[in-house]
């Protein structure tokens, strides 16, 4: 944990106990969010200081070394259900957390799957520790992997897989003001993104038991798509999937949310590029990514009270 430290301060991060249970965190939210109205030094957007109802704190746990780790439980969904709690979670590296976080990730959460979302260089820098968790899964799912590209033989296929990817490498590269609405297109559309996220969602469809927790670095950008995915499958509105993205911007650390923060433009970048090819984000789900109806309406039963 001393190298995460070293690499994301927490400075800013409103992570740590709250014995004063739900009020207590819509104060730091609250203050948090004022916080940033006077001393940000860019935008920084940011839903409601309160969550929508059955989620007033945007499912944050109250993790010692874990600042942006949330349940999905509680979120309003199809047909009048709500996501089920300490199911489905949403979190930054997991080699941020502290020994408690861990214990209590395995012991009140049961966690049965990992989901990494980052490259190669990211993993082996920060690890996950996945000893903590003994017979949990762990899937790598690289949403910005580059053996992505030798996914097919087609020649026109591997040319417009090897351009869009020099044209995302350009924009992160040049730091346009589109950089981050070209960056979520890729993240979406890319061949690397639609295996990985075939991958979350194939792996959660197949996990047997327990809590299935999926990450990136800050639980940010990758993560960010991969939850407004998961809750699209379980019918959750669009202004809450906004909303819910947003808050990582309360949670992240300032090093985080000063640098990249989350941008709704980003976001609603990659939902109208699934819609124009797909038809809708759900259509992107079913035909990009391979899940059936019969398989979202089993997530629905499994995931929805």
């Amino acid at each position: 944990m001393a190298i995460a430290e070293e690499l994301y301060p927490q400075e800013g991060s409103i992570a740590g106990a709250a014995p004063g249970g739900i009020p207590e965190v819509e104060e730091r939210i609250a203050r948090r969010i004022a916080f940033f109205e006077e001393h940000a030094p860019i935008e920084v957007e940011v839903p409601a200081a309160m969550g929508p109802a059955g989620r007033e704190t945007y499912g944050w746990i109250d993790f010692g070394h874990l600042p942006n780790t949330r349940d999905l439980g509680g979120l309003a969904a199809a047909e009048g259900s709500r996501v089920k709690p300490k199911l489905l979670l949403r979190s930054g590296a997991l080699g941020f957390g502290s020994d408690a976080d861990l214990n209590r990730l395995r012991d009140e959460y049961h966690l049965g799957l990992v989901v990494d979302l980052r490259n190669v260089e990211e993993l082996i820098e920060i690890p996950d520790p996945m000893d903590a968790f003994p017979g949990a899964r762990y899937v790598h799912a690289d949403i910005l992997a580059r053996s992505a590209e030798g996914i097919t033989q087609e020649k026109a296929t591997r040319e417009k897989i090897a351009r869009e990817r020099r044209e995302f490498e350009r924009s992160m590269r040049d730091d346009t003001d589109d950089s981050m609405e070209v960056m979520y297109r890729y993240l979406l559309m890319s061949a690397s993104g639609m295996l990985g996220y075939r991958a979350l969602l194939r792996s959660i469809i197949e996990l047997p038991e327990g809590a299935a927790l999926w990450h990136c670095s800050v639980g940010r950008d990758r993560c960010g798509l991969a939850s407004a995915l998961m809750e699209t499958v379980l019918g959750v509105d669009w202004e809450d999937i906004e909303a819910d993205y947003l808050a990582t911007n309360i949670f992240a650390t300032n090093e985080q949310s000063f640098s990249y923060p989350a941008v709704i433009r980003a976001l609603r970048a990659a939902r109208d590029a699934a819609t124009e090819r797909y038809g809708s984000l759900m259509g992107y789900i079913n035909e990009a990514l391979e899940v059936t109806p019969a398989e979202v309406e089993l997530l629905r039963e499994r995931y929805l009270a």
